[in-house]
């Protein structure tokens, strides 16, 4: 593979990353550049590794998900290399933010991940970020590990209901008069 061509696959990610105020997923970054068939998966695995390995873009893993964000670095060369992305693949990328830009947030500003706290305790961290502040932040801790999942697994759906209710009772000030 051509070396200007698989640097452009690393600028399309590094530019994607730079376009969003909130981290994104491996499978988000990859839907994009599959749906327009720029590339295939292994380069784009290839590119984000060695994006990583660069320290141009940074890495967070909950559960079985990474959570990409661009770094300083990254944005730096970004700038420096910007015109070697074409206006119609800055165009492609634009219009796929802007008709996906709230799915794409609402998947990762919900999070949930869960760890052993010792011998017969786990604790499910479970969290809701709306633009970078933590809305909702709450650590449970349940004694196996299968129930430390299914909060984690039931998050995503039921975290706003959870939000909710916390609110009205926690607002509720018919019990102090």
């Amino acid at each position: 593979m051509q070396s200007d061509t698989f640097m452009l696959y690393k600028l399309m990610i590094l530019y994607i990353l730079s376009r969003v105020n909130f981290p994104l997923t491996n499978a988000q970054l990859t839907a994009f550049i599959l749906e327009k068939e720029y590339t295939n998966y292994f380069n784009i695995q290839r590119a984000i590794s060695e994006l990583i390995d660069d320290a141009f873009i940074s890495a967070k893993t909950i559960r079985n998900s990474s959570l990409y964000r661009i770094t300083e670095s990254g944005m730096e060369t970004l700038l420096f290399f910007d015109n070697m992305i074409s206006s119609g693949i800055k165009e492609d990328i634009e219009k796929y933010l802007l008709e996906n830009k709230y799915e794409l947030q609402e998947e990762v500003s919900t999070s949930a991940d869960f760890y052993q706290v010792k011998k017969g305790e786990f604790a499910a961290h479970m969290s809701v970020i709306e633009r970078e502040t933590p809305i909702i932040d709450l650590t449970l801790i349940v004694p196996t590990e299968e129930e430390a999942e299914r909060l984690c697994n039931n998050w995503r759906d039921k975290s706003s209901d959870v939000y909710a209710y916390l609110m009205s009772s926690l607002l509720d000030y018919t019990d102090h008069e």
